[in-house]
């Protein structure tokens, strides 16, 4: 069993837990992820590791209800156990000292983004973070991630806070500006990350991004997670979740991304009625 220790309301959906998996802390690294399950009926869910102190033995996750298994997760309170929490699952960022890197989180993806950032400025990079949301309620870690970064900008769907418009905007303004960049990471909704991987590649700038398909053992044996990158068949838990952002086929993984949509609309029906 996995205690939470600690639990944060970030936003009337999103939620961050702090959770006793003293092994799990022990190894993790940047960019990777974990799979949870409540309890014995629960279904297994990826979420990625937004945060570890192996002093502590806690990880941090956080995490948006959308389906069945997070709005259950989001009733939990400290104190309560989490059955499963297998971890860490897939290969870690690749970090090194690469000169300027722009680290960009769209929506919940800037939540496995701070620990690369912190990793990143760790190895001597020059860090340059773009955070989005719809809103500005839904940003989040920004004082976590001003201190761990050389510039930050903010840019919002509505104008709330920060640049009215995308992520994307922003980094075309650095490009725009002749800012010197050698590698970018993104991580968030997958069109936010295609987007930005269509740009940079017309500057031929090298792109990280972090895949989120649908996912059930975690080991490579399900199948469940393939990606088609660069004509190839990868499995995003084992071979991933980081891959070339100009070799994925985005369009591939939106259409697998929503295989499923009814059958969630139906658990969560179900688990409103019961619940």
């Amino acid at each position: 069993m996995y205690p939470i220790v600690e639990k944060k309301k970030l936003s009337e959906t999103v939620k961050l837990m702090k959770v006793k998996a003293p092994l799990v802390a022990k190894k993790a690294k940047a960019g990777q992820f974990i799979i949870l399950r409540i309890d014995e009926k629960g279904e297994r869910i990826p979420l990625t590791i937004a945060d570890y102190n192996r002093n502590e033995g806690t990880v941090t996750i956080i995490f948006m209800e959308v389906g069945k298994t997070t709005k259950q997760l989001g009733t939990m309170i400290e104190g309560d156990n989490i059955l499963n929490f297998a971890g860490p699952l897939g290969k870690s960022s690749e970090i090194e000292n690469y000169g300027t890197v722009v680290c960009i989180g769209g929506g919940v993806g800037i939540a496995p983004l701070y620990p690369i950032i912190k990793a990143l400025k760790e190895a001597g990079n020059y860090v340059i973070c773009i955070l989005g949301a719809r809103d500005k309620s839904l940003l989040m870690l920004e004082e976590e991630i001003s201190k761990n970064c050389d510039e930050l900008h903010i840019a919002t769907d509505d104008g709330s806070k920060g640049l009215k418009g995308f992520v994307s905007d922003v980094l075309q303004k650095l490009i725009d500006n002749d800012k010197k960049i050698d590698i970018v990471w993104a991580i968030g909704p997958v069109i936010m990350m295609k987007v930005v991987a269509n740009l940079t590649k017309k500057y031929d700038i090298k792109t990280i991004v972090s895949l989120n398909p649908i996912m059930v053992d975690g080991t490579g044996m399900c199948g469940g997670c393939r990606v088609e990158v660069g004509g190839k068949t990868k499995f995003a838990c084992v071979d991933g979740p980081e891959f070339d952002g100009h070799k994925v086929d985005f369009n591939n993984l939106m259409l697998r991304n929503r295989r499923f949509l009814r059958d969630e609309e139906e658990a969560c029906k179900m688990h409103e009625e019961t619940s």
